[in-house]
């Protein structure tokens, strides 16, 4: 059975959040549970959420990770790179941005991400593929031919590298050499901003197309 997706744009940058289904409708995984997530929470009130799956740590993605953890008691997974962002307002960028949010900071990840790792939840599998770039940490999760790009690929555009960490080059050879590796079919639900397909992006995106 197909993953069923849904999208909840949350918080002052209107990051994405993904709330994943399988063929049990009561059993979920949370992608990037961003900021203000009141209304991703009402969801998830009569769910068992079986994890938590972060593409990087800053403060926009992770803002709702305290509350739905405490709530549905359910363990995040973290790249290793970042593994001490979410409890580092520092690191996780709250302390930057006054004006879109309060210094955030919550317990260390149950679990570290790797390049090459399968997770399988709600009856599908997860695999795990390391892009820094946008931060050390980012990943990107493939389950079938849908892409969880998190802030390294957009609908005709690119993640920012001038944070912390970030580094242009990384992120051209993430998508280059990772991302735009995958069949053009395969659908990108990015952090930010509607979705996209490898196959329009390696076309189209001005950033980095496909013979950079």
């Amino acid at each position: 059975m197909a993953l069923h997706i849904e999208t909840f744009s949350l918080g002052p940058l209107q990051t994405n959040a993904y709330l994943l289904t399988g063929e049990d409708k009561n059993k979920a995984v949370i992608i990037d549970p961003g900021m203000n997530p009141g209304a991703l929470v009402k969801r998830v009130a009569d769910l068992e959420v079986e994890a938590i799956l972060l593409t990087h740590a800053h403060f926009d993605h992770m803002g709702g990770v305290d509350e739905i953890r405490k709530l549905k008691g359910c363990p995040v997974y973290l790249h290793g790179l970042e593994s001490d962002w979410l409890t580092d307002p520092k690191l996780n960028g709250s302390l930057m941005w006054p004006q879109a949010s309060p210094p955030l900071s919550t317990e260390p990840a149950e679990y570290e991400l790797a390049e090459g790792m399968e997770l399988e939840l709600v009856g599908h599998r997860f695999k795990v593929y390391h892009t820094p770039g946008h931060s050390p940490g980012s990943v990107s999760f493939l389950c079938g031919t849908d892409l969880f790009s998190g802030d390294v690929l957009f609908r005709l555009g690119v993640g920012r590298t001038d944070l912390p960490g970030g580094r242009e080059r990384d992120l051209f050879d993430s998508i280059q050499n990772k991302l735009y590796t995958f069949p053009d079919e395969v659908t990108v639900y990015p952090g930010h901003g509607p979705r996209t397909a490898i196959g329009y992006e390696k076309q189209r995106n001005p950033y980095v197309p496909a013979n950079r």
